[in-house]
Formats: C-alpha cells, sequence, structure tokens
C-alpha cells in the first residue's frame, strides 16, 4: 500500500474509532461512572489491586490527574482503599463486588446495544470483517508503546 493511501486508511480508522467511542459513550446510563471511572475499574478488574500511581500510568495520566475519578469511585461504593501488606506505608485501590457488577453491566450493555447495531445495518459477512477488523486492532494496541492491551474490555 502506497504511503498516501496508507494515510487516508489511517485518518479513516480514526475517524470511525472516535464516532464509535462517543456513540458507546453517549448510550451509557447516567448513573454510570464516566470514561475514565469505567477504564480505571477495568485495570483494577483485570491486573487486581492497584496504587493510584500505577492507575495514573496505565492510563498515561498523571496521579492528581486520576484524582477526582478515584474519589467518585470510592464515594459511590466501586472501589476502597486498603493497605498493601508488604508495606504499609501504600494503599491499594482494589475493585469491589459493586464495581465488578457495575463495570460488567455496563460492558454487557455496550456490547448488546453495539450488536444490535450491526445485525441491522450489517450483512453477516460485513459483521465478520469486522471481527477481523478488531482483531488486527487489537495487534496495532500491541505495537504501542508501554506494553500490551488488553483483550477483555475496559
Amino acid at each position: 500500500m502506497e504511503q498516501g493511501e496508507l494515510r487516508a486508511t489511517a485518518a479513516s480508522l480514526r475517524r470511525a474509532a472516535v464516532g464509535l467511542a462517543r456513540r458507546l459513550r453517549d448510550e451509557r446510563t447516567a448513573e454510570a461512572p464516566g470514561r475514565l471511572g469505567l477504564s480505571l475499574l477495568g485495570h483494577l478488574r483485570r491486573r487486581g489491586a492497584m496504587t493510584a500511581g500505577e492507575l495514573a500510568a496505565a492510563e498515561l495520566l498523571q496521579p492528581q490527574s486520576i484524582t477526582r475519578a478515584l474519589a467518585s469511585l470510592e464515594e459511590g461504593g466501586l472501589i476502597r482503599r486498603s493497605r498493601d501488606e508488604d508495606d504499609r506505608r501504600r494503599h491499594l485501590l482494589v475493585l469491589t463486588d459493586k464495581g465488578a457488577e457495575v463495570l460488567a453491566d455496563q460492558v454487557k450493555g455496550s456490547d448488546a446495544r453495539l450488536a444490535e447495531a450491526m445485525s441491522r445495518a450489517l450483512t453477516p459477512e460485513e459483521c465478520r470483517v469486522l471481527g477481523v477488523a478488531a482483531d488486527l486492532i487489537e495487534r496495532l494496541l500491541d505495537d504501542r508503546p508501554g506494553g500490551a492491551s488488553s483483550r477483555h474490555g475496559p
């Protein structure tokens, strides 16, 4: 593929990904945590207990940038703080059962709405093509600086 065509494809992919992310965000329930909150819950689900600094690094943000989101999640009972057993000076953030349930409900709802839209707008073959494209996008995410992506949602 020539450079101009590659850039046009990249631009098209970026626009589509941004549009899809916006659509999924707009369809979230009003009581759901925001994008950052859901992403933080996802990190805790996949990786287990983490410090605020580790969560910020996972989001490529400064710790002070996630303070408000963490406070909201803790206030809502979605996460809790606990002392690190190995280093009592460190506080770990842990996903609560309620947090896991909220995250699972949001993911399930988004997946269902997207599957419904796909079934209305696309042929079965086009849906299969999107499945292949999703795998390819995951490979692009694995190739980014800082490590591999998660293959299991937010």
